[in-house]
């Protein structure tokens, strides 16, 4: 553990290198258990130190911090997942890359903290018990289908289907949730998700929203089940269903609840819902809104502005999916700002295959190999998405700095918000700011590049 100067922990000379055994004569289980326990006015604390002595500590905090760190933040291990999921992108990387990226988590833990998704299929009652007692919430749910036997098939889980009963024990404790649904075309598409989306609006509104995200294809499928990519008809009917939802849902609880992912509006080739259909942006990090909340900033940090009179030339690289509206946002900014000159590219993902578009599974390999004869004037933007979190390093390995030397440009590291973008564009002097914030920007696990298919990558992060 590590300890905060000037804390009660310290004042209790408590040491990095001390293990906490017990608190009022109760093991731990994990950092929740921690919390709730030294939530209370006294308690009593056992610690073995390095040299093996049981300190026995009688604590009088009055609810306040101690200012105890511990080396796993979980203190305890991540729990795996035990589904063999049809549509599991992690099933479908090439072999020979970080060891992490091949982890499948389904921890319920995880989705308070970090707001990851889970299958509930490896939680057991006294599991669902600690969320209702600790008040844990929101917790996330990677649903799928609320039809048993169909669940069972998609995740290849005898128990899937019934795991669903758990939601309802969440439901009646009044535990808020939110919802997913990957969406598999002939699988669970179509009534499935008619009946699904119908089901789940029953949960409405302490459950709080529902995405609906199309399945991600990689091209390293052999000997998985067999899927297809979406049509744009496809698109339209999956788009006209969840709006009449939407519809429902908000006469019914105030709220739209069922939510569209962008790759929808793009396959069916529809413009995006305005703001106040996204309920807050509640699934943003799920690729709902996205583009819609980056054209709002943008536009809005460019109101009122005037042009400066400065001149550059610079470039942005994206991922397929977001360049058409990048595009027309960099557009807008060049109008205000004529004296920019700003490329803008997206780049086809060649290492995971054509149909992976999101800016957050980019690897160096392909940007290099795609930008290397282009015209990229001073300087390159490149959203963080494309970065291991907080480091300067693509999803293959590849470090920010030898794709510099590659293409030999500077290249900027800046953060997803259209005023970030506007900011980087603008003033390079911001956007090396950005650069540097990098190493301590926190991204969490739920944010992994994987709008898609609804599987998540740990340590890396997939904004658009």
């Amino acid at each position: 553990m590590a300890v905060t100067p000037g804390s009660i922990a310290e004042e209790l000379e408590l040491e990095p290198g001390d293990v906490l055994l017990t608190i009022d004569g109760e093991e731990l289980e994990d950092i929740f258990d921690y919390d709730y326990m030294t939530d209370a006015e006294s308690f009593v604390m056992v610690v073995r130190k390095a040299n093996g002595e049981e300190w026995e500590l009688e604590i009088e905090s009055g609810g306040e911090d101690l200012g105890l760190t511990f080396e796993n933040g979980l203190m305890s291990d991540y729990k795996s997942c035990s589904n063999k999921c049809i549509f599991c992108f992690i099933d479908q990387m090439p072999p020979g890359m970080r060891e992490t990226l091949y982890f499948k988590d389904d921890d319920s833990r995880l989705s308070f903290l970090q707001g990851n998704y889970i299958t509930l299929t490896n939680m057991k009652d006294k599991d669902i018990e600690r969320i209702i007692r600790f008040h844990l919430a929101p917790i996330n749910i990677s649903v799928q289908t609320m039809n048993p036997e169909l669940r069972c098939k998609m995740l290849h889980n005898r128990f899937a289907g019934e795991a669903l009963k758990k939601i309802d024990r969440l439901y009646e404790a009044g535990t808020e949730m939110n919802g997913q649904i990957v969406l598999c075309r002939g699988v669970n598409d179509g009534n499935e998700l008619a009946y699904t989306i119908e089901q789940l609006s029953k949960y409405a509104p302490v459950m709080q929203s529902v995405s609906v995200v199309p399945v991600g294809l990689s091209k390293y499928r052999e000997g998985l089940y067999p899927l297809e990519p979406f049509t744009k008809e496809d698109a339209c009917e999956v788009i006209d269903l969840i709006e009449k939802w939407q519809k429902i849902n908000y006469e019914r609880h105030g709220i739209h609840f069922i939510h569209a992912s962008d790759e929808w509006y793009i396959l069916a080739e529809r413009e995006m819902p305005e703001e106040g259909r996204y309920d807050g942006y509640i699934q943003l990090e799920n690729g709902v809104g996205m583009l819609r909340l980056l054209h709002e900033e943008v536009m809005d940090a460019l109101d009122e502005k005037t042009d400066d009179g400065k001149e550059e030339e610079l470039s942005i690289a994206t991922g397929r999916l977001p360049y058409p509206y990048l595009d027309t946002l960099v557009k807008e900014i060049m109008k205000v700002y004529p004296g920019r000159k700003v490329h803008i590219y997206p780049i086809r993902n060649d290492f995971f295959g054509e149909k992976i578009t999101v800016a957050g599974l980019i690897t160096g390999q392909d940007l290099i190999a795609q930008l290397k004869d282009k015209p990229l004037g001073d300087r390159l933007i490149l959203p963080a998405v494309m970065f291991k979190s907080g480091e300067e390093i693509f999803l293959d390995d590849i470090t920010k700095t030898q794709a510099e030397d590659a293409l030999q440009i500077p290249i900027n590291i800046v953060k997803s918000s259209g005023y970030d973008l506007v900011d980087a564009i603008l003033d390079p002097e911001a956007a090396r700011e950005q650069t540097a914030e990098h190493g301590a920007y926190e991204l969490t696990m739920k944010d992994a590049g994987l709008t898609e298919d609804g599987e998540v990558i740990p340590d890396w992060d997939g904004e658009v």
